[in-house]
């Protein structure tokens, strides 16, 4: 396909519609399924179900603006998302549908970045992308491409996680710096420059949930932490377990440049938005083991312990450095838009 712009034709269903998909969509992503161009995916499943297992599912929609920063990009967001969101329900990712809608005037080039992108990431996580679409709006409406995904993926059996299985005594674990993608968002799009360049944390975490799965720790809930951060997978989980949740300031691990840029902007880093950080609920007899677990896998070096369940009233409270406490609560306004 000759480099230029994205046309309204590029979405009529013509030639150029059979250009794009074929030249760029097909040829980049390569798919045997894909390539049949089908009206739905027909899948076999018969080796990856067994006695006991559970299909999941989860479909979720990506709008970033911009659709390029530093650490990732919008293809390999949708990926990790759709990934992770499988993951935390303790499955392994093992197909993925993906929607472009794309906006009149959008570089070809740039476009073909994008795919690439969600090519590789795809290929990290070992999940399949095996149907899709492809629309085009006009100039305007579409912040110059959004996706919309689905994945499917298999939960082996014996596997429980969810709020119901949440006790009191439970340690709470994330595995890693919390708000650098938020905030390298941020800074982009306000163009505000910091001495120590602050990249999207986004990554497909199946393999760091499974690490802890193959050693056989009891793991009883998992969430990801995207929009709304860590504070409100918390404070949602409180009030999906009816427990109460205690974090302490010291634990939480924030870079000294996500710091700083969150007291530049007027924002609190447990609220800030990640897309390659999970957060779990486990024993606390087997907490050491789960942070070596996950220190040993590339995306869980920075793992901390940084609270336990508390019986009581579903609240989360902040134990702060200087000894005092206070709730953490939902913010009642936007804090980040478009950023993921």
């Amino acid at each position: 396909m000759a480099a230029g712009l994205i046309r309204l034709a590029h979405g009529s269903g013509g030639l150029l519609t059979q250009e794009l998909v074929h030249s760029l969509f097909v040829r980049t992503l390569g798919d045997e399924e894909l390539s049949r161009l089908l009206d739905a995916a027909v899948l076999d499943h018969s080796s990856a179900l067994q006695a006991g297992s559970r299909l999941a599912m989860t479909t979720d929609a990506y709008v970033v603006d911009p659709l390029e920063f530093p650490g990732g990009d919008i293809g390999k967001l949708a990926v990790c998302g759709t990934v992770n969101d499988l993951a935390a329900t303790a499955a392994q990712p093992l197909w993925m549908s993906a929607a472009w809608i794309l906006e009149e005037g959008l570089e070809i080039e740039r476009l073909r970045r994008l795919v690439f992108s969600m090519k590789e990431a795809a290929a990290e996580a070992g999940i399949r992308l095996v149907t899709g679409d492809t629309k085009v709006v006009p100039h305007g409406l579409a912040g110059g491409a959004y996706i919309g995904a689905a994945g499917v993926g298999i939960i082996p059996p014996g596997r429980d996680v969810g709020p119901h299985r949440i006790q009191p005594g439970d340690a709470i674990l994330v595995n890693g710096t919390l708000g650098d993608h938020g905030m390298a968002i941020m800074l982009l799009r306000e163009g505000i420059s910091m001495d120590t360049p602050i990249e999207s944390d986004c990554a497909p975490l199946n393999g760091l949930v499974e690490a802890l799965f193959e050693v056989g720790i009891s793991v009883h809930c998992l969430r990801d932490a995207t929009r709304g951060g860590v504070g409100a997978v918390l404070c949602e989980l409180a009030l999906q377990s009816g427990l109460g949740m205690i974090v302490h300031e010291e634990a939480l691990p924030v870079r000294e440049a996500v710091a700083a840029a969150c007291e530049i902007l007027g924002l609190d880093p447990l609220f800030v938005a990640n897309e390659g950080k999970m957060v779990a609920f486990l024993p606390a007899s087997e907490a050491e083991r789960a942070l070596a677990v996950w220190r040993a896998h590339p995306y869980g070096r920075g793992a901390a312990l940084i609270g336990e369940v508390a019986p009581g009233k579903p609240i989360v409270r902040l134990r702060t450095t200087i000894g005092s406490e206070r709730q953490v609560r939902l913010p009642a306004g936007e804090l980040l838009p478009r950023i993921c």
